[in-house]
Parts: structure tokens; sequence; C-alpha cells
């Protein structure tokens, strides 16, 4: 699934959010890149996709994006269970280690994401940049230094992988889960705040490429 306006031959931005998994009827970080493209008046035009939780299909989505629009910008968006900030991920690593199965019933367990390549990559994104930005939102931000080691670290890891060397801006953001989706006093966060976060993530980035 994606969204999405272009404006002639301009580099678009790339953000992306992940289908519902673990028994969940939503995916927080899908519902919040609706509300930034639901909210988006550019200047840059926006491309939005939702990704299946699978190690197969939702780095070769991803790429296929990549590769079709050629983005300025690519911020890949997940859920994080248990946080109470947007966690903007300082590196992707080469392991897997499922928890869960996947949306294919696959369940890897220390397996590298990709054999034979570097043990990891650093995000492309100005994380402190970013974290005073969203800091001065009031919105509870933090850089986190573990995406896990499930599909959304598969997803930044491959993403890195693709865009290294190739002068396209790009990183991953954890939101939490909205209050919908957990129990009275676990950690939760508004989706309004979640795509608060995000578009001012998109918008320190931009304001520097």
């Amino acid at each position: 699934m994606s969204v999405g306006t272009s404006r002639g031959s301009e580099a678009p931005v790339l953000l992306t959010g992940f289908a519902p998994f673990d028994g969940q009827r939503v995916n927080a970080s899908w519902l919040a890149v609706q509300e930034v493209a639901r909210t988006w008046s550019g200047p840059t035009s926006l491309v939005v996709e939702r990704l299946p939780v699978s190690f197969e299909s939702a780095p070769r989505v991803l790429l296929e994006k990549v590769a079709r629009y050629r983005p300025r910008l690519v911020v890949a968006v997940g859920e994080a269970g248990g946080r109470s900030a947007v966690s903007l991920e300082r590196v992707a690593v080469n392991v897997v280690d499922a928890s869960i199965p996947d949306a294919d019933g696959h369940q890897p367990v220390d397996e590298p994401v990709e054999a034979g390549a570097p043990v990891g990559y650093l995000s492309g994104l100005p994380l402190r940049a970013c974290l005073a930005a969203v800091r001065r939102t009031g919105v509870p931000v933090e850089i986190s230094g573990s995406a896990g080691a499930y599909v959304c670290n598969a997803v930044f890891y491959r993403l890195m992988a693709a865009v290294e060397g190739g002068g396209i801006a790009a990183g991953f953001v954890h939101v939490p889960r909205t209050p919908g989706q957990v129990r009275e006093g676990e950690p939760a966060m508004v989706t309004p705040d979640a795509a608060l976060a995000l578009r001012v993530v998109l918008d320190t980035v931009l304001a520097g490429v």
C-alpha cells in the first residue's frame, strides 16, 4: 500500500510504517505515518508505504520504492512495545533473532541479516539535531542504541546497505504503541504526538540536505 504525490522530477521523501503484527489490530508506526501524510504540506513531495512484517518481503518492498522514486530522504518507522519515547535508532546490526514468527511464519534465530556483510551500519540521520528539535515540541524522544533483532532491524540494515554512498539520507525511528494497544499504565503515546515527532525529524533532515 502506498500513497504519494509527485511534483515533477523533484526527489521526494519516502516514509514507511508497518502492518499490524503480534495479534495487534493496528500498528502504531503506520498510524503515525498516515497522520504525517494527512497533514503534509511540503515543500518536498511525500511518498508513504506500508510494509509487511516479513523478513523477506519488507526489505524488498522498501528497496523497490527506493529504486523507483530515488528519494532524497528515507525514514522507516516501526512500533516498539514497552517504550514511552520516540526512539531515533543509532545503528542497524547484522543479526536476526526473532522471538516470534513474522507474517510468513518465519522465526530465524541467531542468523545474519546478510551473510558476509558488515556487522552494522550507522544511521544516516543527524540524530543530535533531530533529538533537540523533537525535544522542543515536548514529545518524549531518545537516541536508541538498539533497533532490536526483529524485522525492524532487518529493514533498517538493508536500507542503510542499499543507500550507502548514494547520497540518500536514511534512518529508522521507533514509535511507542498507542494507548489503545496496551493495558492501562503501560508505556504508550498518542498518534498525533508520534506524528509530530516524525514530521519534525523530516523537517530537520530536509533543512540540512
